[in-house]
């Protein structure tokens, strides 16, 4: 699903999806609407501007997430300020990439984001695992969610995949570092979201900094 207010960016967003081979069930210029069509549209992936007419792009992703809970959610943004990218992560979207990204690198990202994989316009990587390690310091942190009980029993190689998704390297570089393919590290994240009872690999990320394996 594509929700932008401009209807000539809506509509070549959604052209170039088509044109890529993905199936694009439903477009709209507004943050409700986006909210109250989700659940009969079902979209996989979202591609959501962060600057809306009636509600925030920050809104929306709450909306969607409470609607559909695996839902993805990629942030296309003209705006690259720190407190956005943060404001919208937070909120559970998976990808921020701002909209001077050309086609190829906005289609790929669309493909990560689809597989659960965390995707940030070059240079705001950083500044987003930062803001996890600083949530994770935080005493609050350490006393919420799954982490706050004993840890569950993942395998060796689990482990391995969990630390170094916890350092923020993506599925790709994980895969070559451990001489994996790309599906089998995705696999070992899958089942250790079912095991640790989280939702996404941004939960997965705090998760794994709040038990030190980003050392």
């Amino acid at each position: 699903m594509v929700v932008d207010d401009h209807p000539m960016w809506r509509e070549g967003v959604a052209r170039d999806l088509t044109e890529a081979g993905h199936l694009v069930v439903a477009t709209t210029g507004e943050g409700r609407q986006a909210v109250r069509v989700a659940p009969a549209a079902r979209p996989d992936l979202v591609v959501l501007d962060l600057q809306l007419p009636d509600i925030s792009g920050v809104a929306v992703i709450q909306g969607l997430r409470a609607a559909l809970p695996q839902v993805r959610v990629l942030m296309l943004s003209a705006s690259g300020e720190q407190q956005s990218v943060l404001d919208a992560v937070k909120a559970g979207a998976t990808g921020y990439l701002v909209k001077s990204a050309a086609p190829d690198e906005f289609l790929d990202a669309v493909r990560r984001t689809a597989a659960g994989e965390p995707v940030f316009t070059p240079g705001l990587a950083g500044l987003v695992l930062g803001e996890y390690r600083r949530l994770a310091a935080a005493p609050e942190g350490r006393n919420a969610g799954p982490a706050a009980g004993p840890a569950p029993r993942l395998t060796d190689r689990e482990t391995e995949v969990l630390r170094l998704v916890a350092k923020g390297l993506s599925y790709k570089q994980i895969a070559t570092r451990l001489g994996l393919s790309h599906r089998t590290v995705q696999n070992h994240v899958q089942n250790t979201l079912g095991k640790l009872q989280l939702h996404n690999r941004v939960e997965l990320t705090r998760y794994a900094i709040e038990r030190g394996l980003d050392d």
